[in-house]
């Protein structure tokens, strides 16, 4: 016999409560396409046992040979290199903020209102934010040679459209009221902005640039492995020549930095916000 509060909830929802074989064969049918796909990406891949075993025993014998790490003597070398990845991230951040900030105005639909220009600027953004860092430090590489410059340009690339679009979101989402005050006063629509607009988003651009400086710090030691410079360029010496326990001290110095970096990095976002 069923209970009253079976009844009441079959009279609320019966299609939660009846079985549905329709429904069921249909949840069937998509797990298991499901699991046809993935078997045929594990295929496709050849992701065997065999090769992971293989691989995790490789891996084991790497770190026994990389313990003790050791700097190899040259410390002042790492360290200079570790400052100059830094020094990548910093520049290829701040051109990236300067040309970005531009291309925010330009996409906000608070300040250019043509629906026609805000979609087509949207979309060319969207379309360059595909391109990741390490392909635009391959082609710079490539065009300037050996060394940092190409970096901070690739870095700088990658971030420009990325950050307009987040700074064109931040100055969409800014109180009107503001703005619409200075510009009843009689000021021009570049003080407008000056005293409307920029006191209500800078702390969030703000924010939002050091984000990306921590980001760009870890994504510049992998373009160093292309030949960027910085510590990717060390740390792919290293590994090149089976010098685990160096390239092992490397990964360490750099993982404590990043870590350091990251905690100064939220502080000053938390005092922002």
């Amino acid at each position: 016999m069923r209970s009253p509060a079976y009844v009441r909830a079959l009279a609320a929802a019966p299609e939660l409560l009846r079985p549905n074989w329709s429904r069921r064969l249909a949840h069937l049918a998509a797990l298991g396409l499901t699991a046809a796909v993935l078997t045929a990406m594990v295929v496709d891949l050849q992701i065997a046992p065999g090769a992971i075993f293989s691989g995790v025993d490789k891996l084991g014998r790497f770190a026994r040979v990389a313990f003790p790490p050791t700097d190899g003597g040259q410390l002042v070398r790492i360290l200079r290199a570790l400052a100059e990845t830094f020094a990548m991230a910093f520049a290829g951040t701040v051109i990236a903020a300067i040309a970005a900030a531009p291309l925010g105005l330009i996409g906000a639909k608070t300040v250019v209102s043509q629906p026609v220009v805000h979609f087509a600027f949207r979309r060319a953004l969207d379309w360059f934010r595909g391109v990741p860092s390490l392909v635009w430090a391959l082609i710079l590489v490539s065009a300037f040679g050996l060394g940092p410059f190409g970096g901070v340009i690739a870095l700088a690339l990658a971030d420009i459209p990325r950050l307009a679009k987040l700074f064109s979101e931040a100055i969409e989402n800014g109180d009107a009221r503001p703005l619409e005050g200075v510009r009843a006063a009689g000021l021009s629509p570049l003080m407008a902005l000056r005293y409307g607009l920029a006191p209500q988003v800078a702390p969030v651009i703000a924010s939002q640039c050091l984000f990306f400086l921590e980001s760009n710090f870890r994504n510049a030691a992998v373009l160093g492995i292309v030949g960027a410079g910085g510590i990717g360029f060390e740390l792919q010496e290293r590994i090149r020549v089976f010098a685990f326990d160096e390239a092992a001290f490397i990964i360490i110095l750099y993982m404590v930095c990043v870590a350091v970096l990251d905690t100064v990095s939220q502080r000053l976002r938390a005092k922002l916000a």
